[in-house]
């Protein structure tokens, strides 16, 4: 694994730690590379249950770094979105739950990678920002789908052209987040919830992400029909099958994960 990313194995599930604190850990090639092989390992691992996406230091992302490889002139921002663009697919695609610790500032595509995540918790000093129109770009990494669906339009239009922070508990009160934690327990109650997740029944929680993915574009029949496929499929599970067999039995379930 490149030492852009740092990945800790844990009983059932990894921690992925952007490893650029010097850089505030901005995005480039190389991370982004690293990132969408570590999600490739980690859908391979069959032990693996669940992700935690933190970063290193004084700050969770930065957005992309700013070097020769996106100057003005000298090359495509296109095809520089396009790498982003690929991790956040591969976020919301994975097939196990993914928490978010966002430790410092989230910026730009920065904030896009936390908001990609199932469940984001942050540090009360956090800080999200979208950055883009500060040098004349447009936000990217799923801003512009993200942001409207968590806080409406006007909030989110509103912080793409003011290029203003938001702390970590206006992101709670607003919807944005699930929660701002102090910053002392941000990495121990993340952890926490991370193994508790690796847990449960994960090809449940796999269908719940392909579910509110769906939500966003389909009408209400077509996301009744979809809820019916998967909770037929569910049914047949055998963590369905342990679920019911624990609640009847009066004990805490021990669910086998994926199938």
């Amino acid at each position: 694994m490149s030492e852009e990313v740092r990945v800790e194995q844990h009983e059932g599930w990894r921690k992925l730690v952007l490893n650029r604190p010097d850089k505030l850990n901005a995005a480039n090639e190389a991370m982004l590379q690293a990132l969408l092989a570590a999600l490739d390992e980690a859908e391979a691992d069959r032990a693996c249950r669940a992700l935690l996406l933190t970063g290193e230091g004084r700050g969770f992302c930065a957005g992309q770094e700013l070097g020769p490889a996106v100057m003005p002139g000298q090359s495509d921002l296109g095809a520089v979105a396009e790498l982003h663009h690929r991790f956040v697919r591969r976020l919301r695609a994975v097939p196990m739950p993914i928490v978010a610790a966002v430790n410092g500032v989230a910026a730009g595509a920065g904030a896009s990678y936390a908001l990609a995540c199932d469940i984001v918790l942050a540090a009360r000093s956090a800080k999200f920002l979208q950055a883009f129109v500060k040098i004349g770009l447009v936000p990217d990494s799923g801003a512009s789908f993200f942001l409207p669906r968590l806080i409406g339009d006007a909030r989110a239009r509103a912080l793409a052209m003011l290029g203003e922070t938001v702390d970590a508990e206006r992101a709670e009160a607003w919807g944005m987040i699930w929660k701002a934690v102090d910053d002392a327990a941000l990495l121990p109650e993340a952890e926490e919830l991370t193994a508790n997740l690796a847990t449960q029944p994960t090809d449940a929680l796999a269908a719940m992400k392909r579910m509110f993915a769906a939500s966003a574009t389909n009408t209400l029949d077509a996301q009744l029909d979809l809820e019916q496929e998967l909770q037929a499929a569910a049914g047949r599970s055998a963590d369905y099958a342990e679920g019911v067999r624990a609640f009847m039995e009066k004990r805490a379930p021990v669910f086998g994960g994926r199938g």
